[in-house]
């Protein structure tokens, strides 16, 4: 809430990173100054915050039952600019959306950008919710149809390139390059020779899990704890899937958990790898 208990507008639909106080001590007064970016490590507009806000939305609006803040002309506005931003056209084939690098939680940098899973299991959850909450009026019912649409494609490619098990991993292993039509296997030309060594004795036979990232010619293996919990959440991963990810985590208990709470990545960064791959963060550069 913004002064006087006035909503914050949420822009052309991206919400602040942050909001910084100033106090002009003259006339006793103090300003709320919203960051979207523009002071951020790297200078990259935050992408999940928009899409947090939706889920916290439906969250306080299904625990309490109080339906009355969702349905707030400033509420609703705010979730159409949000999904409209997100639901636009751009030049880009797939449902997922395309992201810059550090536009989400887990980055500083880790290579975390084109399509990350954790915005995509982020976006999903999202527009579930927003349908939730999303008016019967006429610009309700114009957005509620542009995310069912959006949403069923969104799940069948999550469900069929994100998914990694070991059927999956034997199918990549033999795959071949440089496959043109709508016959290829190999959809994104991954080079069989690109899979990491790790992930042959990381994946259980009994098991499997949603994979960083898929784009073409590149697919990040590695484990995002936050993301392949909210596929369960949301219903992102189908019955079979959320089970396996379970099983996977029961499997590799000492990797994933050990002695702490779930590890945000597996696997960890290694030796100075961590001076250059976060490098964006002063905090971890000695």
């Amino acid at each position: 809430m913004g002064e006087k208990g006035r909503p914050i507008h949420l822009g052309a639909g991206v919400m602040p990173a942050s909001f910084k106080v100033l106090h002009d001590p003259v006339k006793n007064y103090e300003t709320i100054i919203a960051d979207f970016g523009e002071c951020a490590i790297g200078r990259v507009a935050p992408i999940d915050l928009g899409f947090w806000w939706i889920i916290l939305l439906c969250a306080y609006t299904k625990s309490t039952g109080d339906t009355s803040l969702a349905e707030l002309p400033e509420c609703q506005r705010g979730i159409r600019l949000i999904l409209t931003l997100c639901l636009s056209e751009a030049f880009d084939t797939f449902p997922t959306l395309l992201c810059a690098d550090g536009c989400c939680m887990i980055d500083r940098r880790m290579g975390v950008y084109e399509y990350p899973i954790e915005i995509q299991a982020l976006f999903f959850m999202a527009l579930r919710c927003a349908l939730y909450l999303l008016k019967n009026d006429d610009e309700g019912k114009e957005c509620a149809d542009r995310i069912s649409k959006r949403l069923h494609a969104l799940s069948y490619h999550m469900r069929s390139f994100f998914w990694l098990d070991i059927k999956h991993l034997n199918d990549i292993y033999r795959y071949k390059t440089e496959e043109y039509s709508h016959t290829a296997v190999n959809k994104f030309n991954v080079m069989p020779d690109s899979l990491p060594d790790w992930v042959f004795d990381f994946m259980p036979t009994r098991g499997g899990y949603f994979i960083g990232n898929v784009s073409p010619a590149r697919m990040d293996f590695r484990w995002f704890c936050l993301s392949n919990c909210i596929a369960i959440l949301s219903s992102l991963a189908t019955p079979e899937q959320a089970s396996a990810i379970m099983d996977l985590i029961e499997s590799r208990w000492e990797e994933l958990v050990g002695e702490m709470p779930l590890k945000i990545c597996y696997p960890a960064m290694e030796s100075h790898e961590w001076r250059i791959v976060t490098g964006c963060d002063p905090k971890n550069t000695g």
